[in-house]
């Protein structure tokens, strides 16, 4: 039996694992991409590849249907692409509905409106499209109720991607990522390799920021238009034309700056967003930089010729919002009589 010698013993070095390193993830498994990759994973196109997948073979199939196998074929419950398959069909196809009041409401304050030249003129046919989207079954069915999906459903799809991120680097062992990403920190390795750090949030889309910037007009737009009456008289009966034409009077800036964001943020939200549906948002990655050596030059023209039309398009849908707007309504002045003090006493009750 072969004894260790003593210049052995003395220079014997105790070993450095402890817990928490031999619970510690690898954050880079081997089947897995890198992490320069992973944006791409969570991207809009991943999700429409698995929900297309879905659609084509049914349930019948395992990965169709969303459900993680092992690599020893074992399944293991459903994995986080099925649910974001699901939500984003929600999403998508609320967005649908929403568009045909879109569409509706767009007629009734724009169009008629810059036609009639005259807010009074323009109150006869507000009325009368009213009841198609404005009775107790249609206004929730129609507009409250796929605003709601659609605003839900995008917070979920941000949640379900982060998990996903978690669960593939190392999110199984609670608090392990959030140790590794300071061990690297503290250590400098992360700077020194060069690499992007592990992010667990997806990347926030220019599309997603104007749709959270929607939210907080069209929110503000609805409190005041529809809760704000409702509650305050009972019904929205007085409510038209003449009382944003009223509100353009009394308080123009704050009216101005409301109105403007609403349309800068619904016509980029709802034009960019109709085409990524479609599949024909362009992508911006390899535009400059580095990264535009591997885009040939008639790719580039090509998506920015795309960007250029969508960008069009949406100052093109805002301006149609606009005429009818800001072209006549804004200049409509206030209301006369009673009608105005009912709508004075509105905007006080708001500290406006």
């Amino acid at each position: 039996m072969d004894t260790p010698s003593l210049g052995q013993t003395l220079n014997r070095k105790d070993s450095q694992a402890t817990l928490i390193s031999l619970l510690q993830l690898d954050p880079y498994p081997i089947d897995s991409p890198s992490p320069s990759t992973a944006a791409e994973e969570t991207s809009f196109s991943d999700v429409d590849e698995n929900t297309a997948a879905h659609d084509n073979h049914g349930s019948s199939e395992p990965a169709a249907a969303g459900t993680a196998t092992s690599h020893l074929g074992l399944s293991s419950g459903r994995s986080s692409i099925y649910y974001r398959a699901k939500v984003t069909r929600i999403q998508k196809y609320s967005s649908y509905a929403t568009g045909i009041f879109t569409a509706l409401h767009l007629v009734n304050v724009s169009l008629i409106p810059a036609v009639t030249q005259s807010v009074a003129g323009s109150e006869t046919y507000l009325l009368m499209t009213r009841e198609l989207y404005q009775t107790s079954v249609a206004e929730p069915v129609l507009v409250a109720l796929p605003v709601a999906l659609h605003v839900a459903s995008g917070l979920a799809l941000r949640l379900l991607r982060r998990w996903h991120n978690m669960k593939r680097y190392g999110g199984g062992t609670p608090g392990m990522h959030a140790l590794h990403a300071m061990r690297e920190a503290l250590s400098g390795k992360s700077g020194e390799s060069g690499g992007r750090p592990v992010r667990l949030w997806p990347p926030l889309s220019y599309i997603s920021i104007s749709g959270y910037a929607l939210t907080l007009f069209y929110g503000a737009h609805v409190f005041v238009n529809r809760v704000l009456p409702l509650a305050v008289e009972g019904n929205s009966s007085n409510i038209g034309l003449a009382y944003v034409a009223h509100g353009f009077a009394r308080h123009p800036v704050m009216s101005g700056l409301a109105y403007v964001g609403l349309l800068a943020t619904a016509g980029g939200h709802m034009v960019w967003g109709a085409a990524r549906w479609f599949g024909m948002a362009p992508s911006t990655q390899g535009w400059r930089g580095k990264a535009s050596v591997g885009v040939d030059k008639t790719t580039r023209t090509r998506r920015m010729r795309k960007w250029l039309a969508l960008h069009g398009l949406a100052v093109g849908f805002a301006a149609l919002w606009a005429i009818g707007g800001l072209g006549v309504l804004a200049r409509g002045g206030p209301a006369d009589g009673w009608v105005a003090s009912v709508y004075d006493g509105l905007f006080e009750r708001v500290g406006m």
